[in-house]
């Protein structure tokens, strides 16, 4: 694993920040399943490829993504996120991001959320939560997820501004560009390394296939067929990159904010 790479560990804040998901995003709705017990060997390795304003990227994660968390389906599955998508990185060592500035920014903050909450079930909420506010055209507003879900922003700030988030962007962009076969466009989920390519939002029948352990969660219990009446929609990575702000304009921005939510 790339150095770079957030590491996993237990973290005792998930339940209260799952909790707090509940709470204060209504639209997304945790399960009172009790997890399954499944061992680190038999899950399924799910990996998300994906950029912070993608709109098909913000539809996956709001809209299909979390339902793993809400149906049990999280007991059985090894999740990662990789926040990238089709950036580029220039001879100069700057990242390009599709759809401009504001999603560099945001792809490198949801990079450093990872990083800081390695725990799926802490990071998610918060990737959720700014996802969310993208999809509604509130892309600039995301920092107000870390008082939504009460967490420090300090870290993550430090993070930013340290570089280590570059450094963590970097290390994503080497994933992503190692995909064999390459991705094609965002989202491009992988399940058991295998990528879903358009039929991405049928994953869970995916991960159901794929699983081996006795334990089997009720959610592919009662599995209907999946219908796909039409291809899903996707960012493909030959499509137009464009600017949404000034890069001085967003660091300028998100430091004055941060200093006053640190004061």
């Amino acid at each position: 694993m790339d150095s770079h790479r957030p590491h996993r560990r237990n973290n005792h804040r998930s339940n209260a920040v799952l909790l707090l998901l509940v709470v204060s995003l209504p639209t997304i709705v945790f399960s009172s399943l009790s997890p399954i017990a499944v061992a680190s060997e038999e899950k399924v390795k799910v990996t998300v490829y994906y950029e912070a304003l993608c709109p098909s990227s913000e539809n996956f994660i709001i809209n299909y993504l979390y339902k793993i968390f809400n149906n049990g389906m999280i007991s059985v599955v090894d999740l990662e996120l990789s926040p990238y998508g089709n950036a580029r990185i220039s001879s100069n060592g700057t990242i390009v991001c599709q759809h401009g500035e504001w999603e560099c920014l945001l792809n490198t903050v949801e990079a450093c959320v990872i990083h800081v909450w390695p725990a799926v079930t802490d990071h998610f909420p918060f990737v959720y939560c700014v996802e969310r506010l993208n999809k509604d055209g509130k892309y600039t507003e995301w920092e107000s997820c870390f008082e939504t879900l009460n967490l420090d922003p300090k870290p993550v700030a430090d993070c930013y501004s340290s570089g280590l988030g570059y450094k963590l962007e970097v290390g994503y962009a080497d994933e992503t560009m190692a995909l064999d076969p390459p991705h094609e466009y965002v989202p491009w989920v992988v399940v058991d390394g295998q990528p879903l390519y358009d039929d991405y939002t049928n994953f869970i029948s995916y991960i159901c296939k794929a699983y081996r352990g006795s334990n089997v969660p009720q959610a592919c219990l009662s599995l209907l067929p999946p219908i796909t009446a039409s291809k899903d929609p996707v960012c493909y990575k030959d499509e137009g990159f464009k600017s949404k702000s000034t890069l001085s304009e967003i660091i300028s921005s998100m430091l004055d904010s941060w200093i006053t939510m640190l004061a």
